[in-house]
């Protein structure tokens, strides 16, 4: 009776170690994924992020990029850039062409907005990441 309850303890701790270990290992895969996927996107660019950064601080004097990355939005590809400005808690976005340079959006963002947008940026990860693991089951 001792023997087989050790055994059931071995056995139980062997498969929540290897279940931990897959958990780790995917989002390990994920952020590589990402890493790739932005590499990727960095390859098609014409203007670098350094230009970019240049042309998009041009646009709010005395600002600091607070995040700047690639990215594909309704088939454009730019790289977009939420600059701090001192004395203020706002955020100025401003998305720069990644193929031409030209300035294609400024927006100010309130704290309120945000938090809204990191909330909306959760959701859409947590949908890519649901269909990433859909893909993979349907490959098994």
């Amino acid at each position: 009776m001792k023997i087989k309850s050790i055994i059931c303890s071995i056995v139980t701790v062997g498969l929540l170690a290897g279940g931990l270990t897959a958990c780790t290992t995917e989002r390990e895969e994920g952020k590589e994924g990402e890493k790739a996927t932005a590499a990727k996107l960095e390859a098609q660019a014409k203007i670098t992020k350094a230009e970019a950064q240049k042309i998009a601080l041009d646009k709010v004097p005395g600002g600091t990029i607070k995040e700047g990355d690639i990215e594909k939005e309704k088939g454009k590809l730019l790289w977009s850039f939420d600059i701090a400005t001192p004395g203020t808690k706002d955020i100025t976005e401003v998305q720069v062409d990644a193929l031409t340079g030209a300035v294609l959006d400024i927006a100010r963002e309130t704290v309120a907005d945000q938090d809204k947008e990191k909330k909306e940026d959760a959701k859409v990860k947590a949908k890519n990441s649901k269909e990433d693991d859909d893909e993979k089951e349907e490959k098994k």
